[in-house]
């Protein structure tokens, strides 16, 4: 009801509850699993709810450059926020910025979660670090594929209920899968162990 009174243009069929909250890889998977039925070509972004983008036009220009790149790649693309200050309530990435695979899109070597001071203020002093955001950009077959490899039990309870997505028993199905799903965030279940995943670094007022 509050995403829906704050996004009064949005169908509310396209507003989807999770019956519990367990981190971002259960509902990753949910979501994923749902836009593959209705277009097999279905790409999404993943974006936190709670942050604040204050130059939206550069954020869709990068937005659109990242679904670009997952579309014609098997890859997962995230963006990198620029350090200004060696932050300890963010985690970090390390990118290699010797190895371009497109224009001012990287390679990335490590994810690291919220480092202590010492270890904050070493990233950002070497330049390869970046802010993890957590806004990913990616294919849903390319999501589901790495879920099925990197998560199997999880991706066998979604697929166990494949049947009813976009159906009126969706919301039961759900309920029962999710009481299952571990809770791990999207990070520690897939983006840790993926080969391909890069990042494109970006001032966008975040």
């Amino acid at each position: 009801a509050i995403v829906a009174e704050q996004l009064p243009e949005m169908s509310r069929e396209n507003i989807l509850c999770e019956p519990s909250r367990k981190n971002t890889a259960p509902c990753i998977a949910y979501i994923s699993f749902k836009l593959l039925q209705k277009d097999s070509e279905a790409s999404l972004i993943v974006a936190p709810s709670d942050h604040i983008i204050l130059d939206n036009n550069a954020f869709k220009t990068i937005t659109l450059k990242a679904l670009d790149f997952v579309t014609h790649l098997k890859a997962f693309v995230t963006l990198g926020i620029k350090p200004t200050y060696p932050n300890t309530g963010y985690g970090y990435i390390q990118y290699d910025v010797n190895t371009k695979e497109n224009e001012n899109i990287f390679k990335i070597k490590t994810f690291t979660e919220k480092p202590d001071i010492t270890l904050a203020l070493t990233f950002v002093r070497s330049g390869e670090f970046l802010w993890n955001a957590g806004i990913f950009a990616w294919k849903a077959e390319n999501i589901l594929t790495a879920f099925e490899k990197y998560q199997p039990e999880m991706y066998e309870l979604f697929m166990s209920e494949i049947a009813a997505y976009n159906t009126p028993t969706e919301k039961k199905a759900i309920q029962k899968i999710y009481p299952l799903c571990t809770n791990i965030s999207i990070d520690y279940a897939i983006m840790e162990h993926a080969k391909n995943v890069f990042v494109i670094p970006c001032s966008v007022g975040w």
